[in-house]
């Protein structure tokens, strides 16, 4: 897998919150994400299935933080 994928697939940045009309600032709620994955544009199924995969991602950075350093 390549070294910085994530740098790379993250090139278009508030683009799923324009595509959703949600305010930069603010989450993006599960039900218009659940939406956006079934979407007929291509890229906005992207994009929702990749904020999925990242929020999968820093759960698990924050569970094995708190796991090394002893955190509730």
């Amino acid at each position: 897998m390549a070294k910085n994928w994530i740098a790379k697939a993250t090139k278009n940045k508030g683009g799923l919150h324009r595509s959703l009309c949600v305010p930069e600032g603010q989450k993006i709620p599960a039900k218009k994400l659940a939406k956006a994955k079934k979407s007929k544009n291509k890229r906005t199924r992207k994009q929702a299935n990749l904020a999925e995969t990242l929020a999968g991602l820093r759960k698990k950075v924050k569970r094995s933080v708190k796991k090394h350093f002893g955190g509730k």
